[in-house]
């Protein structure tokens, strides 16, 4: 029987690992859960450029924060990323604003940072398209013309987005104000989830940065996150536009990507060894999303996913993993070449978020798998209504895959048409 969480141990270079009995685990019974992203979305007001402030679904947020906690079977909440759009600056102020609306539910969050938090800060175009307040490379001058308060500018005291949207500091200020203490859930309650930071591989100490990455047990089933920001894995954008991507911005992505598959791999460990009945991986990033690019933007989520395919094989049971970042809702296997696809409407192009990909298998985006124990969600996110996922995982159920049932999992969406 998995128990409820995790204590590991690190010191003097030595890693123990031993399951926690200090929650136990209601094994055998259902466990219900709220899972929502890409919220709230709005636009920053930025004088210079004419653009006026859309604040809209933030001032809804406690609203939508009331209909999780007045859910009487909702146990906790997973946030997949994105607490803000792409058209939002990255400021500390926001950041903040966010942690203490989250401070209101009453149930426990566990939430994995997105792309527009951190990795994207930098993103910019011009200054009547600012997008997060980063800055652009000027190929003339060789410098980078940031977004300053009163207009472009290459002082860097002077940027509208905190540390002048450099995506390193971003992540760290993410990591001080939604994971000052490792191990400890946002929200209310308790659930008892363990860090990277402080169960890393003692082979490899520099993955004790990762204090973003948990992983958890309830109800037999293990639940892992990994920071894995939308768009191209950090890495096919060049921050600021420059004409090739830093050394820094490699080396982000490099070790974060090896640090995530170690976290993965632990955590399949974790139920291999306990014999869970299934497990959940949490990223923001939906890595076959192609998002009117060429398959080559998302060459740096391979590795991710052939660790994933790999793990998911080997571990023969069902693997759910829940996905963000391309807004619409989708429930699909994209590791299998012939698995069904379902989903909302493209209100862009009025046909179905499968259409987005050839023959409407997402699978075509790395064709290299045939995974049939795999399934995957990607919840609703970025427009109104707001909504959220409803998603039961019963240790006892073996559901057939359909729309909105597989293995031991059942889900529903959650609209809230008053929002």
């Amino acid at each position: 029987m998995l128990k409820r969480g995790f204590v590991t141990l690190v010191a003097v270079g030595l890693a123990s690992s031993a399951m926690s009995t200090t929650t136990a685990s209601a094994a055998g019974t259902p466990l219900t859960l709220a899972v929502f992203g890409d919220s709230p979305y709005g636009k920053s007001a930025y004088a210079p450029a004419g653009q006026s402030a859309d604040t809209s679904q933030f001032q809804k947020t406690p609203a939508f924060i009331g209909t999780i906690n007045s859910a009487p079977t909702i146990s906790d909440v997973i946030h997949v990323g994105d607490i803000h759009s792409g058209k939002e600056f990255c400021t500390d102020a926001y950041d903040a604003s966010i942690a203490s609306a989250w401070q209101t539910f009453t149930k426990p969050l566990v939430y994995t940072p997105g792309d527009n938090e951190w990795a994207d800060c930098h993103k910019a175009s011009s200054l009547t398209s600012p997008g997060q307040g980063g800055g652009f490379y000027d190929s003339a001058s060789g410098a980078i013309n940031y977004i300053g308060t009163s207009g472009l500018s290459t002082n860097t005291a002077d940027c509208v987005s905190y540390h002048c949207g450099n995506p390193l500091d971003n992540l760290a200020k993410v990591r001080q104000d939604f994971f000052a203490q490792p191990g400890r859930t946002l929200g209310s309650g308790t659930l008892n989830v363990v860090s990277q930071a402080t169960a890393y591989d003692p082979s490899h100490p520099g993955d004790a940065q990762y204090v973003e990455n948990v992983r958890w047990a309830q109800h037999d089933i293990v639940f892992v996150t990994i920071n894995v920001p939308g768009g191209s894995n950090n890495d096919a954008d060049p921050w600021y536009k420059v004409p090739t991507a830093t050394q820094a911005q490699t080396d982000e992505r490099t070790d974060r990507t090896a640090a995530d598959i170690r976290w993965l791999d632990a955590a399949f460990a974790d139920a291999r060894a306990e014999h869970a009945k299934a497990v959940v991986i949490t990223a923001q990033a939906d890595m076959w999303d192609l998002d009117g690019k060429t398959k080559d933007h998302l060459t740096n989520y391979e590795p991710i996913i052939s660790e994933v395919a790999a793990k998911t094989t080997e571990f023969r049971r069902p693997v759910l993993m829940l996905n963000g970042d391309s807004h619409l809702y989708r429930s699909d296997n994209p590791l299998s070449p012939t698995a069904a696809c379902t989903g909302e409407t493209d209100p862009a192009t009025g046909a179905g978020v499968c259409a987005h990909d050839p023959h409407n298998n997402a699978w075509n985006e790395h064709p290299y798998y045939n995974v049939p124990n795999f399934h995957r969600i990607v919840v609703h996110g970025s427009t109104t209504p707001l909504e959220w996922l409803k998603l039961t995982a019963d240790p006892n159920a073996n559901y057939p895959v359909t729309d909105t049932t597989y293995g031991p999992f059942s889900w529903q969406r959650m609209p809230q048409p008053q929002l």
